[in-house]
């Protein structure tokens, strides 16, 4: 039935029988509800139980109250969550997965704005999550944070779980205690290494005899070589995790990527390689007597875990937004499906992008992401009236509408003016690394042809044309054009861009079209500072072309900033030889260069260009009448309103969902 035999099989961990190698592993989601799990965390869980997994690993909950670190955290050092985990356990178990919670501690990374108390650390080193320093620990206060380890290993027993999953990854208050560097005590808890270890020895050792022989412990560690001179080698880790599988008590170890002094392959976005953690849970595999090992950070598709576990680099895999994407991933997998899985395309644009921001996570491409108690999950129950509907325009809004419609059974026909589908968004898969979004629109395409969908390409229908189509609801999915006109918001005085009738002024869509030959010296402006000026930029730097990028923020991909991809990608910009001006607009265009205003002292600068982008905010395109008699009539994606992406998917589904 499936070409993934060894992600298939199954695998014994303490008395439980894991359904398969698949791992929905932990990670921040946000939902809970002033400290307490509600409907939305427990229907996030129990859909991916629902979806195949074998191994659900909760929201990590704070051990103390010194370690909180987002808003949307579990109350820590308190019953109250109990009752609330209680309910979702028994459901995620009745789905067939092992269930278990993370433990953690985030040492002197904590954040005052929400813990308003001392982080505490091994030292009193400073935060690596804003300027904050931390507070060295006494004595009595590692035996108190070590209490309260315990007790909340003791409530994840009450709740339901089948075991706890302790952190000491990403430079965390374990990690901090293991590393010199962060560790500088010279009691029993510094020094040599079994004295740095004594802290997760003594707290791994007391779950075990707390909470019983049949209670699954695990143990999650990261690695990163950037600051080698101070972080945890692969020699020092090996050694540390043989110490802690010696004791018999650790019946898993997840290995991660990135800490918080190398935040961005914490969770690689498409910049990064894939598969990060093998070199070292191949390693692991070699050394250990009793734990499994299990590889998380960049294993997207079931292909790429399929590979770890054949090679025997690791026994698990932890696949998170790609279980974030489909939730059903490891359930196609075992059903031989692997080519309907949607797969996500590493954009971290509403898992962690919502998350940087303090809000619960969602998914660009899967909407139904943390609105599964609300949506009825990744799942489309048959329409009640069967509709006949036309889609017009087959851009992210046009295909998710399309699609989920067709899933409840409704007949949908789908128009696109261009030959192919996608929009805009495919155009973002021309970008350099974004590949994964071409592999998005060919599984639209495969979608369509199983749910019946007729797909029509290069096909124009105008207003009289729509009104006399036999559909008897039609969907507005038009999309958006670039602003003609060159309008920038910070210079709200000048409707048009001055010096646009000087020419040579394209925008983002017709470079990366190839529509237009911009010459060697391109400038271009970026209002946006996404993907769309910047993935524009670094394709010119791609092609040869030198590039000056022009934003009124005050560095290059501020809004990307919040998926950790904008270091990466203005690393890539620069060894190109592309130059950044920040904090400035475009004065006037000259049609051979621009005068360039800095917005912080008015100074103007003039900079050659043979030809200017303007990424600037782009305006509806809607043509149609309001609407079109005896027939329903839905706007949705950017022909409502130009925004991102992720809007226009969530829109389309909403909207089927609904019909």
């Amino acid at each position: 039935m499936t070409q993934h035999r060894h992600l298939t099989s199954p695998l014994s961990l303490r008395g439980h029988t894991l359904r398969n190698r698949i791992v929905f592993g932990a990670h921040t989601n946000n939902m809970s509800d002033m400290g307490l799990p509600g409907p939305r965390q427990g229907k996030y869980l129990l859909e991916r139980a629902l979806g195949g997994a074998a191994m659900v690993v909760c929201e990590p909950v704070p051990a103390h109250r010194t370690g909180v670190l987002t808003r949307g955290n579990l109350l820590p050092e308190s019953d109250q969550i109990i009752p609330h985990f209680q309910r979702i356990t028994d459901e995620v178990r009745a789905a067939g997965a092992v269930v278990i919670q993370q433990i953690y501690h985030v040492g002197a990374h904590g954040d005052s704005d929400l813990s308003f108390q001392p982080h505490f650390s091994p030292s009193g080193g400073p935060s690596y999550h804003d300027s904050d320093g931390s507070h060295r620990m006494t004595v009595n206060e590692i035996n108190e944070v070590l209490d309260a380890h315990v007790a909340a290993a003791v409530r994840a027993k009450a709740c339901g779980f089948d075991g706890v999953e302790v952190w000491a990854a990403y430079h965390s208050l374990l990690d901090q205690f293991w590393t010199p560097w962060s560790n500088t005590r010279d009691d029993d808890w510094g020094g040599s290494l079994e004295n740095r270890t004594r802290f997760s020895r003594t707290l791994i050792d007391r779950i075990r005899r707390t909470c019983g022989e049949d209670f699954v412990i695990g143990l999650a560690i990261s690695y990163s070589e950037v600051f080698s001179e101070v972080t945890l080698s692969a020699e020092n880790l090996c050694e540390i995790i043989a110490l802690h599988d010696a004791t018999g008590h650790v019946d898993y170890v997840t290995v991660g990527a990135g800490s918080y002094l190398d935040f961005e392959r914490i969770i690689p976005p498409f910049t990064h390689a894939e598969k990060l953690t093998t070199p070292l849970t191949a390693r692991l595999k070699g050394i250990v007597k009793h734990a499994l090992i299990t590889s998380e950070a960049g294993i997207r598709t079931p292909d790429n875990a399929e590979t770890i576990l054949a090679s025997g680099e690791a026994d698990l895999v932890s696949i998170v937004r790609g279980q974030i994407a489909d939730p059903h991933l490891a359930r196609k997998v075992m059903e031989g499906r692997a080519e309907d899985i949607r797969g996500c395309i590493s954009c971290n644009q509403m898992c962690w992008g919502r998350r940087s921001r303090d809000y619960w996570i969602s998914c660009l491409i899967n909407p139904s992401a943390g609105r599964e108690f609300e949506w009825g999950g990744d799942r489309f129950p048959p329409a009640t009236q069967k509709r006949s509907l036309l889609v017009v325009g087959a851009g992210p809004a046009g295909l998710e509408a399309a699609r989920a419609a067709a899933e409840r059974g409704h007949s949908v026909e789908i128009v696109e003016a261009l030959p192919v589908i996608g929009g805009q968004f495919r155009l973002a898969g021309q970008q350099p690394r974004r590949a994964q979004i071409l592999d998005l629109m060919e599984w639209y395409e495969r979608q369509f042809a199983k749910l019946g969908v007729t797909l029509r390409l290069n096909t124009f229908l105008d207003a009289d044309e729509i009104a006399a189509h036999p559909a008897d609801t039609v969907i507005l999915a038009s999309g958006s054009l670039p602003e003609e006109g060159g309008f920038q918001r910070w210079l709200p005085h000048e409707p048009m861009l001055p010096g646009l009738e000087n020419g040579h002024v394209h925008s983002p869509e017709a470079i990366l079209r190839r529509e237009v030959r911009p010459g060697n010296e391109v400038m271009l402006y970026d209002e946006g500072s996404n993907w769309r000026g910047v993935g524009t930029a670094w394709w010119l730097a791609e092609q040869g072309h030198r590039v000056t990028i022009v934003t009124p923020e005050p560095y290059v991909g501020k809004e990307i900033s919040r998926t950790a991809a904008d270091g990466a990608a203005r690393r890539a910009l620069a060894a190109k030889g592309a130059r950044f001006v920040t904090e400035s607009l475009i004065a006037r265009w000259h049609g051979n260069g621009a005068t360039v205003r800095s917005l912080l002292t008015g100074e103007e600068t003039q900079i050659p260009a043979s030809a200017l982008v303007m990424c600037t905010t782009n305006r509806s395109f809607d043509p149609f009448p309001e609407s079109f008699p005896g027939k329903e009539t839905h706007r949705i994606g950017d022909c409502a309103a130009p925004r991102l992406a992720a809007y226009a998917f969530h829109e389309g589904r909403k909207l089927a969902l609904a019909l």
